[in-house]
């Protein structure tokens, strides 16, 4: 059976190019510290990856750090909240705050709740019913007594795509330092830290076609700084471990391939996404669109139906040979809708049942209409079977 694979959100498969990049470079063994030939091969690889990383979001090069994950990147900046390191000025921990919104990342969400934990005060901005983040709140939640705030660029369940430009000057208004995490964004959207004057922005790897387990973090030239991880003086003393040589030139690759592919595929994608939309909501009764066209990326459709666990949804497309997502979680034996939809304020009829259909390079107008022609019978069938059990969730 052809499986159709919609969950790029999730995961991107490596693009060919990217896979090549890192088997051409499969020998090159050698440590990027020595000074030897087989360490010097590796530092001109890596150097060359940090120039492609830094050219697509018009950063310098020197202010590129290569890190494991998006979520470490998270991490650590967000460990800037309660750093007294030397090279870290930012307030005190006793007298820091921390501002997010309600609908991060887990890391983010996670990390705050450690932090808060240590004695930090965290503030947690709430979204409208489109999924974005209410400035009014934020404006009233950043002090001077505010030392970052983090609000993610595009939301990786809803696709919602958040006004960061609006959310920074706020930060910068009080003398705060404002994070985003871009990992939804970059490469998808035309990113620019200098005209956005950000002072930290997380990318990652496997969300646009890279290896999994490499990421980058975008660290404003002069912005305080201590280190997440320590030990040796490599990513210019900011994160310590020797580099992963080979994911980090398929990162290189993947961005290098991003800037030419991005454009075309944006407004491809855009069309299937609306055909999409529209084929759903002339199919299918009693639905609700979580995804707002008019403010959430072009690929992500996410969209609930009454009547519908979200999981059933998922394993009947499964068995059809479609791989898509879910908003909710099982748990424990319990299903608790996502965090973001709740925060959207979703009618408690729809929480249980959403499905988020994320697209990418390979995506074709021949998978979408397989979609929309087996997507009703499915939907129909799990509504029966609710109505016969009683509706039990």
């Amino acid at each position: 059976m052809q499986r159709i694979y919609l969950d790029h959100n999730a995961t991107t498969p490596i693009h060919p190019e990217v896979k090549k990049a890192i088997i051409d470079s499969i020998d090159i063994f050698g440590n990027p510290s020595s000074l030897h030939e087989d360490g010097r091969i590796a530092r001109i690889l890596i150097e060359t990856a940090r120039e492609k990383v830094a050219e697509l979001i018009n950063a310098d090069p020197e202010e590129i750090m290569f890190v494991g994950s998006g979520s470490e990147a998270n991490n650590t900046v967000l460990s800037l909240v309660s750093c007294s390191g030397a090279r870290c000025s930012l307030h005190a921990p006793a007298e820091s705050d921390l501002v997010i919104s309600t609908i991060e990342h887990p890391c983010i969400l996670e990390t705050s709740k450690c932090l808060e934990n240590r004695g930090t005060r965290v503030k947690r901005i709430g979204v409208d019913k489109r999924g974005i983040v209410r400035m009014d709140d934020l404006e009233q939640a950043v002090t001077e007594s505010t030392s970052l705030v983090s609000i993610m660029m595009v939301n990786n369940e809803t696709g919602s795509i958040q006004d960061v430009e609006r959310a920074l000057e706020i930060a910068h208004k009080s003398g705060a330092m404002f994070h985003t995490d871009a990992v939804q964004a970059v490469g998808k959207l035309p990113v620019d830290v200098k005209k956005l004057d950000v002072d930290f922005l997380t990318i990652s790897a496997h969300k646009i076609y890279g290896p999994k387990g490499v990421g980058a973090l975008y660290v404003k030239k002069g912005t305080p700084f201590c280190p997440l991880i320590r030990g040796g003086h490599q990513e210019m003393g900011r994160r310590a471990g020797t580099e992963n040589t080979l994911g980090i030139v398929g990162l290189g690759r993947a961005v290098e391939l991003r800037a030419i592919e991005m454009e075309a595929e944006s407004e491809r994608l855009g069309v299937l996404n609306r055909i999409l939309r529209e084929g759903i909501d002339s199919r299918i009764e009693n639905i609700h669109f979580n995804s707002d066209p008019a403010c959430c990326l072009h690929s992500t459709l996410n969209v609930s139906f009454e009547g519908v666990e979200g999981e059933a949804l998922l394993l009947y497309l499964d068995y059809e040979g479609v791989e898509v997502s879910t908003g909710s979680a099982c748990a424990s034996g319990s299903l608790d809708p996502s965090h973001v939809l709740l925060e959207m304020h979703l009618p408690v009829e729809f929480t249980h049942g959403s499905l988020r259909i994320s697209m990418g390079r390979s995506t074709t107008r021949e998978e979408i209409d397989y979609v929309l022609d087996i997507l009703p019978g499915i939907v129909n069938k799990l509504r029966r079977m609710s109505t016969v059990y009683g509706g039990e969730r």
